[in-house]
């Protein structure tokens, strides 16, 4: 095993009366051990200088130089940096902002005069508020009570669990002004959620959901320039708290019963009203109708009455005979039986008018046939037999 030589100082660990070591003898001390560390023989007693060395005040070997070049090529080597696709340099020097850098190979002072800070200004970042995940693919979720309870404006409870999405617009905002983005992120959502919720009815939350608190958080966010872009805010659960859960659940089931029967009286309404307009619209006609026609009767029967008028005036027998004889017809006209009463007689005259003009018809008929040739003996009817007999018996 190869054994390092030690480097002893000298005047190190020296407490007595001496003054402190000479640097020149220290550096010359050093020189000649890397040169041996490296295989190269120092001559003299350790104290003076190398055989091919002039004496001066030369503090080191010349044969150090290369290493030291290297070392500092090596520094200088540290200062390459990649910058990648949808990401910003942020170089500080000495702490101090200077200048952010494009996606690219770059190159910077190393440390401890620059640093870089790559941020990642396209990945979208997700948080919870009111929850947390417990894992991935797990589905549960584990309830954050202080941030998920908030008060709403007619002073009920509400669990209000929110996602939010969120990326960066300034790389050096994001680098400078935050000390946690996660914590940020949740107080400024905290805040916005909490104060539409306040401004809100548990019933409008419940049943319309959350409104939009983007711009809200956004405005928070910008106002301590932070760096950070709001992509989307989305209601995870919007409920009761689980002490009264069941008695909001029957609210929730009386108002949508309630909504239901609206939902009917509104479709019996549509059904109804057509109908009646329509019933309404046809017995408006029907009434114009019947109001014409009444309208045409009176004014015709009053121009026939100045015309019977007139001709009463004329010949005022006649006329009531003729008048007499018009309302007989119309009577006899309605009537199948007449029974005439004569006069200074026990006996009624009984005219069946039906029977006659029934006998009329066949008669006809048989008329017709008899007419025709035909060798079928037609049937005798027996309401004419009867006819014939009454006529004769009379």
């Amino acid at each position: 095993m190869m054994k390092f030589p030690e480097f002893k100082f000298p005047g190190l660990g020296q407490r007595n009366n001496e003054g402190p070591p000479d640097l020149d003898e220290v550096l010359r001390d050093l020189s000649q051990k890397i040169n041996s560390l490296f295989g190269r023989k120092s001559g003299g007693n350790g104290k003076g200088a190398n055989n091919n060395q002039p004496t001066g005040n030369k503090s080191f070997d010349v044969s150090i130089l290369p290493i030291l070049l290297l070392i500092v090529a090596i520094w200088l080597a540290t200062g390459f940096y990649i910058v990648d696709q949808g990401s910003l340099g942020v170089v500080q020097r000495f702490g101090q902002y200077t200048t952010t850098t494009e996606p690219g190979p770059r190159w910077h002072w190393p440390y401890p005069i620059e640093k870089v800070n790559v941020v990642n200004m396209e990945q979208v970042r997700r948080l919870e508020v009111g929850y947390r995940s417990s894992g991935e693919g797990s589905g549960s979720k584990t309830k954050v009570p202080n941030e998920s309870l908030m008060l709403t404006e007619d002073e009920n409870i509400i669990d209000m669990q929110v996602a939010v999405q969120y990326k960066l617009k300034s790389a050096k905002d994001y680098v400078f002004n935050n000390r946690d983005t996660d914590k940020s992120v949740i107080s400024a959502a905290e805040t916005a959620i909490r104060e539409v919720v306040g401004k809100s009815k548990l019933d409008d939350l419940l049943q319309k959901g959350l409104p939009d608190t983007s711009t809200n958080m956004q405005a928070i966010l910008d106002s301590y320039k932070t760096g950070i872009q709001i992509t989307s805010v989305s209601r995870q659960k919007g409920a009761a708290p689980e002490q009264v859960k069941e008695a909001f659940d029957d609210v929730n089931r009386a108002g949508q019963d309630y909504q239901r029967q609206i939902n009917l009286g509104q479709a019996y309404a549509n059904d109804v009203i057509p109908k009646a307009r329509g019933t309404s619209s046809r017995l408006a006609s029907e009434a114009a109708g019947y109001k014409l026609k009444v309208e045409s009767e009176a004014t015709g029967n009053a121009s026939r009455f100045e015309q019977v008028l007139t001709q009463y005036n004329k010949a005022p027998g006649v006329t009531r005979q003729r008048l007499y004889l018009d309302a007989q017809e119309q009577i006899m006209s309605n009537t199948t039986k007449v029974i005439v009463d004569q006069k200074g007689g026990n006996s009624l005259l009984y005219l069946p008018l039906d029977k006659l003009m029934e006998t009329s018809r066949a008669t006809s008929t048989v008329a017709a046939k008899v007419a025709a040739p035909t060798n079928e003996e037609e049937p005798i009817n027996e309401d004419s037999r009867s006819l014939s007999r009454d006529r004769g018996g009379r």
